[in-house]
Order: C-alpha cells, then sequence, then structure tokens
C-alpha cells in the first residue's frame, strides 16, 4: 500500500465521514488526518476512537482557508454537504453544496490534491424501467438535493480539465450500517425497520413493501471510496452492491437475526415522486480499480445488527 502523509476530510463527523476516517486511521497510520465538519448533521461520538485533529467549519465559507491554514493535504475526501433531500431552500442546498465544493477544489489545486468526492445515485432521477444504472446513463435529478449533486459532478468534470487534477466521485446508492443513528428519522431504511421491530412493533412500509433498493453496507462504501483514489483519471463511480433488494426480504432478515417473527404493517405511500427501484451496475469500478463488495445484504445486516445489539465490536471504532 502506497504510503499517505496527510488527508483532509471534510464532513469527517457525519455517518460515512466518520467510518472513513477511522478506516484510514488504520490503513495509513503515519499520516496526518484533519477533519472539517460543521457539525448540522453529525455526532462527536463517532470519533471517540479518531486520534487526528477536528475542526468546525463550514467549508462553504471563507472561513475554510483559514482552518486549513498550513495544512498541505496530499488527499483530499469530500464528504460535507446538505444531506437531507427534504430541503427545499434551494439557495442554500446549493450554496453549502456546490459552493462548498468550488472552495474545497482551490484548496486541492493549491495543494496539487488527489480529491475523491461524494456524489449521488440521486442524480439519475426517478428511473422507470427496472435496470441497473450505467454511470454515463441521463441524469434527471428530481430535487435540489439531486442537482446540487449534478452541477458538482460537472464541476469536476470542468475544473479537472483546467487544472489536470484528479478528481474522482463516487456516486453512493442507499448506504446503512453504524455510524448512522445520529441522523434520527433521515437514517437508513434498515435502521429505521430495526428499531420499529427492537420494540416489538409490526415493521411499516408502503403497499405492499416490493419496491427495491440497491442497499451498500457502510464498509463496502468506505472501501470503494479508499480505492477511488486510484482511479486512473477524473471520472465518476457507482458505488453500492449492484443488487435490488425489496423491503419485504429487509423485514425478513431482521427478524430472521433479531429472532422475531414480526409481519409488516402496509400504508399507502403519501409521495407524489417515489422511487420503486434502484440498482447500481458496478462493472465499471469492477474493470479499472476490482472492486467487488464484500457484503450482501444477508451479511450486511447480520454484522449490523450484531454491533447494534452489542454482541462485537464495530471492526474500527465501536460506532453504533
Amino acid at each position: 500500500m502506497q504510503e499517505v502523509s496527510s488527508i483532509l476530510i471534510t464532513g469527517g463527523a457525519g455517518f460515512i465521514g466518520s467510518n472513513l476516517a477511522l478506516e484510514l486511521q488504520e490503513r495509513y497510520p503515519k499520516a496526518k488526518i484533519l477533519i472539517l465538519d460543521d457539525f448540522s448533521s453529525a455526532n462527536f461520538k463517532n470519533l471517540k476512537k479518531f486520534n487526528g485533529e477536528v475542526l468546525a467549519c463550514d467549508v462553504s465559507t471563507d472561513e475554510v482557508f483559514f482552518k486549513i491554514d498550513d495544512f498541505q493535504p496530499e488527499l483530499i475526501f469530500h464528504l460535507a454537504s446538505i444531506t437531507d433531500t427534504t430541503v427545499t431552500d434551494q439557495e442554500l442546498m446549493m450554496r453549502r453544496n456546490v459552493d462548498g465544493f468550488k472552495n474545497i477544489l482551490e484548496i486541492a489545486a493549491e495543494n496539487e490534491s488527489i480529491v475523491v468526492y461524494a456524489s449521488s445515485a440521486s442524480v439519475y432521477g426517478n428511473v422507470k424501467e427496472h435496470v441497473p444504472l450505467k454511470e454515463e446513463r441521463e441524469k434527471s435529478p428530481e430535487n435540489v438535493y439531486a442537482f446540487s449533486k449534478y452541477i458538482m459532478d460537472n464541476i469536476a468534470k470542468d475544473f479537472s480539465e483546467k487544472t489536470g487534477l484528479k478528481i474522482v466521485g463516487v456516486r453512493y446508492f442507499n448506504v446503512y450500517g453504524p455510524g448512522e443513528a445520529h441522523k434520527g428519522k433521515f437514517a437508513s431504511m434498515i435502521y429505521q425497520l430495526y428499531l420499529q421491530m427492537r420494540k416489538n412493533k409490526r415493521p411499516r412500509l408502503f403497499k405492499w413493501g416490493e419496491q427495491k433498493r440497491d442497499f451498500v453496507y457502510v464498509r463496502d462504501a468506505v472501501d470503494a471510496t479508499i480505492l477511488a483514489k486510484e482511479a486512473p483519471e477524473t471520472t465518476v463511480y457507482n458505488i453500492g452492491s449492484g443488487e435490488a433488494r425489496s423491503f419485504n426480504e429487509i423485514v425478513a432478515l431482521l427478524n430472521k437475526y433479531l429472532g422475531k417473527d414480526l409481519e409488516p404493517d402496509y400504508f399507502d405511500c403519501p409521495y407524489d415522486f417515489y422511487q420503486e427501484f434502484t440498482q447500481a451496475d458496478m462493472s465499471k469500478i469492477k474493470k479499472e480499480l476490482g472492486f467487488v463488495p464484500k457484503y450482501n445484504l444477508e451479511k450486511g445486516i447480520k454484522e449490523y445488527v450484531e454491533i447494534l445489539e452489542g454482541k462485537i465490536p464495530h471492526p474500527v471504532g465501536g460506532l453504533k
């Protein structure tokens, strides 16, 4: 493994960011790691095992340049953004997500850093056909969050062409796993259903629970994110499991691993816009970087439940 001396992680106290920080700490024990986070959607408890420096910072403001000061990152993992898809304030979403990204790219240009940033599968929009989604397919963002990520992808391509920097987007599908509890109602559907069933409540699903999603365990998402820095050039990769699985299957697996037998409580979907199906085509990252997910839904939910139930520790930090 090639040694890395300095790593900047924005949004490093959040769900994926904290898992990433702890894994990088394990893999690069000699590296200096700096985390910037405004703690608007984060929890310090996620970083109790982190040994580096953590600074409060909104990267969409000029304070980011002062907070970085003389830190010269060789690698930048940019995960800071508003991730609440229900936010309708378009100016706020664009300022925080897009302006923040542009600030980070300026820092990268000054230091000739490799940048890996969080994109999102939401850029694909409400796909009608049930087929794996390839990175190059037409984009159709349905809300301002998805639009902000779509514009970030465009900016990354243009900035790379101007500067020669390598800027790699990781297009996350439905990530779940330890470290998401602080997100409350915005945590994964798997965690929401676990909480209901843990209290012996019937799990609530939109009729009839056959909606399918590509659920990717956070440890796979982190592995792919770190590997993305090895991309041969500026590009974007899907980060998923490569499988579309139904909510009914999640309930069945949670019943199995919790030792319960709870029937779903089906109700009408109240939303005009609702994705019925997502599935990542993972062929590009497999071909270019050799990445293959280690966790299917069965293995991921089993490990997650064991961590939540206190039966095993989180492999890199004891997160719940």
